[in-house]
């Protein structure tokens, strides 16, 4: 064989271990054009049959036509003794084709009629049962629509025995699961899947293809917990695999069945582009027809869409998008029963379009703690701030939370000045509600009269607090109109109260802040020397409110500072500067200070009973409390009073008080409860929450709703643009996929991220993403791939001037290399290395790290010249490793290192050294340990060499070693 042909044959094994997939296909074919360029047949051949194997798995059957084509051609027309060795998995190629062919309406249904018989000839001539071949008869007939003929080939299919060519114990009886429940007989498929999910299934398709077919016979025997289940852990497996389209439409279309209509959606805007690359037109028409049904009932919802081709990423309403998959599934029906000469298709994808909700309600999401109910006003976006705005508006009340005082009661026979002054006085007390209530009274008693201009202009200024800050346009122009009034008049104190609220209004926007800033300070300036001390508390209070909102938070304290004592006997408005002091001081990081300033306006808010004010002051205080403790205690008061629109912040502080208390099991629900809360609010910025209760659900160990949750985050966060907390988030995933021991899609993200952060300023960071793909790859002994991760991570290392990072990588890729038995290249890495090592060593006050690894290079260094049978050189690089690993309390690498260099001694003919340090390192080992056994082997072989058996067979019994040496 060519050196050549040896590189195919070890790209052919190193493209067999990468998951399936775009990435595998494209290697894959790149591999073809080699072989094909080379005349070794059986190479070819054994390419073409691994090719079959990715095209299937990978999402793209219609190429596995061509491959097994040309192996089955190749096979019949000229036997090879090679040929032979792939004659099962030939035949097993055949059942790829049969269940293929169907899928595509374009390949006349003659065609796959020969096949079959083709597959049954050849099953009959090897010896085999037919119960395979009888199975996919069964699949001919289902697909037509033929019930009399799918019956009769099913029941052949359950009495002919199996044999080595059958679906494994997994997959047979998930065909069988699935006809029992198209058939309505949903108690049979459960009693049939038990005992098969009770063994161990280890088939590519498998758990996630049964669990998916017992979802409606779980939901109809009234199993909504294993329902849930068998929902949150096929779709995990599922989601990462484009040939499994067909499958997550099952899972979208269960998420309508049981009134999870969010999630559908979410499902359907994953996947939405897989239907520009669908694996087969089939799996495009099922998951379009499940798409529309959900989509329909999301109305003018929008979603979002990924570029395809000449359409570009954008938006796009879901009553729109529905109509639009509603006519794909449609017209691919349609194409399907031409081909067939039925109606069946048609009849299944109209049946599909008009899936509804069968009843009660099954929660399924592990980010939403109910159903959402959205509401008309969308609330803030979480990213953008869940903490309590910075003030309430210019000297608007909040609304009142729970367990505070009762509202008044409108006076019932007040004069018009009267009912105003009433309402001033409750809107100064936060009685918001009791506010609103005197106004309507005085709008019904007194709004269609004259009136004297005081009263008018003072109804003006009210009307300007009425509307706060919802309508910006119209309040602004109310305020305009009641200073107007007021100096009409010669009222200017009057005047300048309002013009200062106008100017924290103003100060609010980019584009009128200037002259909002202008107001307040110019109004603070005639209260300072016309108005009372409340009404400079008030003024003072504004000018602070104002460069609050600007982020100017010196500014904003100097005018806190200045405000009279007691906020001039105002107990309302001393809560509130007290609260707006502990906002500005936690900005400024004077945490103590905001602490002091927080439980002062909790105090007045509790004798007060302003609840919003308690409330706000008690986030204040655990947002800056050492004690973790002491947040959560705080959060907790705050729950107990805060109003309704206040609860979302709450319930973040509370949840990220508990994550920093050690208690992210506690975490977890308070994240999912203000993940609800912003989904009914319609608040886009619910992605950044579902990041952080995915984090939560990592550290307490619920790693299936981690992942289930972290997906949700990073479709989100790509959704708004957040590139960077998008990348963190799937940085996070990558870890939970490593964590459930599915390593290929934590692989597959890994990747992603190294092309997201393919920029100089991202190099630290690509390289740690680089490195740790490749200790996934090492640790799944794919040690080829694992190199070259390593040797690109250690690429980028050196780019951003790493050096230990680069010597750690590296020597990490010589490992691999070395593990692949590729010697030649961790030979040359070796030497990579040595120049990063020589750049570390000898320098004064070495940090432990550098110790550390220059020690591991030399080991590495010396176990690659072993190999190369270079075993003096190998010693002599490990002269005072062990030293120097044990100068930092590095005792385990030190024992390992040292018992490598008895071994060395041991090649070099020098036993009675050996025998010396190896004795020192075994007494040195914990019992049990893993490098025991090792060292004790080499211990025996030095004392065989020295002509001492019994020593030898003594030392082997006790250890329990073989005598075989």
């Amino acid at each position: 064989m060519s050196t050549e042909d040896e590189d195919l044959w070890r790209v052919l094994r190193e493209v067999g271990d990468m998951p399936y997939g775009a990435g595998q296909i494209a290697a894959m074919e790149q591999l073809l054009r080699r072989v094909d360029a080379g005349d070794d047949r059986e190479l070819a051949f054994v390419t073409r049959m691994q090719a079959t194997t990715a095209y299937v798995y990978g999402g793209e059957p219609a190429k596995s036509f061509v491959t097994f084509s040309w192996c089955l051609a190749e096979f019949d027309r000229d036997p090879q003794p090679y040929h032979q060795r792939y004659a099962h998995q030939l035949l097993w190629h055949v059942k790829y084709m049969v269940t293929g062919l169907l899928r595509f309406p374009e390949v006349p249904l003659d065609r796959t009629y020969a096949v079959l018989d083709d597959m049954e000839r050849r099953y009959r001539e090897g010896g085999h049962s037919l119960q395979a071949v009888h199975k996919h008869r069964f699949l001919v007939a289902d697909h037509l629509g033929d019930a009399d003929a799918a019956a009769h080939w099913y029941r052949l299919w359950q009495t002919t025995p199996r044999d080595e060519l059958s679906d494994c114990a997994g997959c047979d009886p998930t065909t069988q699961v699935q006809y029992l429940a198209d058939t309505g007989r949903h108690a049979e498929a459960v009693a049939l899947a038990e005992p098969v999910l009770a063994g161990r299934l280890s088939c590519t398709e498998q758990p996630q293809a049964i669990l998916t077919a017992l979802l409606v016979p779980y939901l109809r025997t009234d199993r909504g917990d294993e329902a849930r289940d068998a929902h949150r852990e096929a779709y995990r497996r599922l989601r990462g695999n484009l040939s499994d389209l067909w499958d997550i439409g099952n899972h979208v279309e269960f998420c309508t069945l049981t009134g999870n209509d969010a999630r559908a959606l979410e499902i359907v805007e994953r996947h939405l582009d897989w239907l520009d690359r669908a694996p087969s037109p089939a799996a495009a028409m099922h998951f379009a027809a499940a798409a529309a049904a959900a989509l329909r009932r999301a109305g003018e919802l929008t979603v979002y869409r990924r570029a395809a081709g000449d359409r570009p990423a954008g938006e796009i309403t879901a009553s729109a998008l529905a109509a639009e998959l509603t006519g794909t599934a449609t017209a691919l029906a349609a194409r399907f029963d031409a081909r067939n000469g039925t109606s069946h298709q048609s009849e299944w994808v109209a049946r599909r379009l008009a899936v509804e909700p069968t009843g009660t309600h099954l929660p399924l999401s592990a980010s939403l703690r109910r159903r959402p109910v959205r509401t008309a006003t969308a609330g803030p976006a979480a990213g953008a701030g869940c903490a309590p705005a910075p003030g309430a508006g210019a000297d608007r009340a909040p609304a009142r939370g729970a367990g505070v005082a009762a509202t008044a009661p409108v006076p019932a026979d007040a004069g018009a000045d009267e009912l105003l002054d009433f309402a001033e006085e409750r809107l100064r007390r936060h009685d918001r509600e009791a506010f609103r209530a005197a106004l309507a009274a005085w709008d019904d008693r007194f709004g269609g009269g004259d009136l004297p201009a005081g009263t008018a202009a003072h109804r003006l200024e009210l009307r300007a607090a009425e509307l706060g800050d919802e309508d910006a346009p119209t309040t602004v122009e109310a305020h305009r109109a009641a200073i107007a009034a007021y100096r009409e008049l010669g009222d200017e104190v009057r005047a300048q109260v309002v013009a200062g609220r106008l100017g924290v209004l103003l100060a609010m926007a980019d584009e009128s802040a200037d002259e909002g800033l202008e107001l307040v300070r110019a109004s603070a300036d005639v209260l300072d020397r016309r108005g009372d001390d409340r009404q400079r508390a008030a003024g003072l209070d504004r000018v602070a409110l104002a460069f609050m909102h600007r982020g100017r938070w010196v500014e904003a304290l100097d005018a806190l500072d200045r405000v009279p004592a007691e906020a001039g006997g105002d107990p309302w408005l001393a809560a509130r500067i007290a609260l707006h002091r502990a906002h500005v001081l936690e900005q400024l990081d004077r945490e103590a200070d905001a602490r002091a300033a927080a439980h002062r306006a909790r105090d007045l808010g509790r004798e007060l009973g302003l609840g919003d004010v308690v409330a706000a002051a008690c986030l204040a205080y655990a947002r800056t409390a050492d004690d973790p403790a002491e947040a959560v205690a705080a959060c907790d008061e705050a729950l107990g009073v805060a109003p309704a629109e206040a609860l979302l912040p709450v319930r973040v502080a509370r949840a990220r008080a508990l994550m920093t208390a050690g208690r992210a099991a506690d975490a977890v629900d308070d994240f999912a409860e203000a993940v609800t809360l912003c989904v009914e609010r319609g608040a886009e910025g619910d992605a950044f929450l579902r990041w952080e209760l995915a984090n939560a659900y990592w550290v307490a160990g619920r790693l299936g709703e981690a992942a289930e949750v972290a997906e949700e985050a990073v479709l989100g966060l790509d959704r708004l643009g957040a590139q960077a907390e998008a990348d963190r988030c799937r940085h996070l995933l990558a870890g939970v996929y490593e964590g459930l021991g599915e390593i290929d899609p934590a692989l597959a993200l890994l990747e992603q991220l190294a092309e997201n952060l393919d920029g100089p300023d991202n190099l630290p960071h690509r390289a740690q993403v680089l490195e740790e793909a490749g200790g996934i790859l090492y640790d799944a002994d794919r040690d080829a791939l694992a190199a070259g991760r390593f040797a690109a991570a250690a690429t980028a290392y050196r780019q951003a001037d790493l050096p230990l990072d680069e010597l750690r990588a590296r020597r990490r890729q010589a490992y691999a290399e070395f593990w692949a038995g590729d010697e030649a290249a961790a030979l040359r890495t070796v030497e990579l290395l040595d120049t990063v090592a020589a750049g570390l060593a000898g320098r004064p006050d070495e940090p432990p790290p550098v110790t550390y690894e220059l020690a591991l290079a030399a080991e590495v260094g010396a176990r690659v010249l072993t190999v190369e049978g270079r075993e003096a050189e190998a010693y002599d690089r490990l002269v005072g490793v062990p030293t120097r690993l044990r100068s930092i309390e590095a005792f385990g690498e030190a024992a390992q290192v040292e018992a490598f260099i008895g071994e060395l001694l041991l090649r070099l003919d020098r036993p009675a050294e050996a025998e010396r340090l190896l004795r020192e390192v075994l007494g040195g080992l914990p019992a049990g340990s893993r490098p025991v056994q090792s060292t004790a082997w080499l211990l025996a072989r030095a004392l065989d060499l020295l002509d001492r058996p019994a020593e030898a067979a003594a030392l082997r019994d006790e250890y329990d070693l073989d005598h075989e040496h």
